[in-house]
């Protein structure tokens, strides 16, 4: 076991809250990338990652980006949102979720998650939506499956898009389909945090037959330049509104062959998962803590791992406690209902199971990399918790 040493509460740092794994492939890729003259956007890389998803998961069309706030940011354009609009989201999420649509002018009504896991409550949709709604945004936390069928129908009734931010979800399903495949759109994240990563990154997967040649041109700045290398027009010029959403092809080449290496990358982080939930049990059976629900419908991706204090205060000293011994155990979002920026915009629905996550989540270290033993060390000290 490597260590490194931090001025921290005189303690030494034992165990990362993240390492990323990096394949020595992956590097070679980049390399090759650069010797081949594409390491611009849209070259060889960009493409066989996009077939990959494409011919996977079944995603009418992917395209890489250089964020998921970019992805989102992509089915915010498409979906033709505009000032005045509104757009239903979880509070519970990350800020990128509500600024993609933000940024073109729509209002955010926020909604409540369901009680036991973290994900929208479609029960309390329907009752949000006015005549100026115009999009559903569902937040698959940790990979878990947001009950989709529901959503879906709701949407279908009121004709609103839905978009997916499967951020956490790569190869996680609900029932037996890939999230990010059944909304109109799904926007993924490739960030170092994530199962697998080039770094910073994202993609927009396009599910809406309308939308699909439109996508090719936003994400190339407005232009059909791609139309034009596929020797579709003559001449590429300005069509449409659009922005530079394509990564370099040397971050796709990262990342393709993390692709390549997905299926081992996957059954090793879900074992992870699996461990962590396995020696933590007898913790949950006596009342200690309240470890993830994961519903009927949905499946274990792999991505991340937490369980739920008591209370606020209990989750603090837990993290304090944890940190002592060198354990990076974090917390994770603030809600956003009740953030500075969004004081005096929401319209004062109390959100009691978003507060309840926000205050009493605990997030473990969790990594490819990391070890049964350090897993058993960190279970170790959650349970001495209990007993101080």
């Amino acid at each position: 076991m490597q260590f490194w040493f931090t001025i921290h509460n005189s303690a030494f740092m034992k165990v990362f809250f993240n390492k990323p794994h990096y394949p020595i492939g992956s590097f070679l890729a980049v390399y090759k990338s650069a010797a081949g003259g594409t390491i611009a956007g849209n070259g060889k890389y960009t493409k066989r990652c996009q077939q990959f998803f494409e011919e996977k998961y079944g995603f009418r069309k992917a395209l890489l980006t250089t964020s998921c706030t970019d992805a989102l940011e992509m089915a915010a354009i498409l979906a033709g949102i505009q000032n005045g609009d509104e757009v239903i989201m979880p509070s519970f999420t990350f800020v990128s979720t509500a600024n993609a649509f933000l940024v073109k002018g729509a209002k955010v009504i926020f909604s409540d998650t369901l009680q036991a896991v973290p994900d929208i409550d479609p029960d309390q949709i329907e009752s949000l939506i006015t005549s100026r709604t115009k999009a559903i945004a569902v937040v698959h936390y940790s990979g878990i499956a947001c009950d989709m069928d529901k959503i879906m129908a709701i949407a279908a009734r009121h004709n609103l898009f839905v978009i997916e931010d499967a951020a956490h979800a790569i190869d996680s399903y609900y029932k037996d389909k890939p999230l990010g495949s059944i909304g109109h759109f799904g926007a993924f994240s490739f960030h170092e945090t994530k199962n697998i990563f080039c770094g910073e990154g994202g993609m927009i997967a396009v599910n809406d037959e309308q939308s699909l040649g439109r996508s090719e041109i936003i994400w190339e700045k407005g232009t059909n330049r791609a139309a034009f290398f596929r020797g579709e027009v003559d001449k590429y010029g300005w069509v449409d509104v659009g922005s530079s959403f394509l990564p370099s092809d040397a971050l796709a080449a990262f990342l393709y062959i993390q692709l390549k290496n997905l299926p081992k990358i996957q059954q090793k982080r879900i074992a992870i998962w699996n461990r962590y939930y396995d020696e933590l049990r007898p913790l949950e059976d006596n009342g200690f803590l309240h470890l993830p629900v994961i519903p009927s419908y949905a499946t274990v991706s792999g991505n991340l791992f937490y369980f739920l204090t008591r209370s606020n205060a209990e989750r603090d000293k837990m993290l304090k406690h944890l940190n002592s011994y060198g354990i990076q155990a974090v917390f994770h979002y603030l809600p956003l209902h009740s953030s500075p920026y969004f004081t005096g915009k929401h319209d004062g629905r109390p959100l009691p199971n978003t507060d309840n996550f926000a205050n009493c989540i605990v997030r473990l270290p969790f990594f490819y990399g990391l070890k049964k033993s350090e897993i058993s060390f960190i279970v170790e000290k959650v349970g001495e918790f209990f007993k101080l």
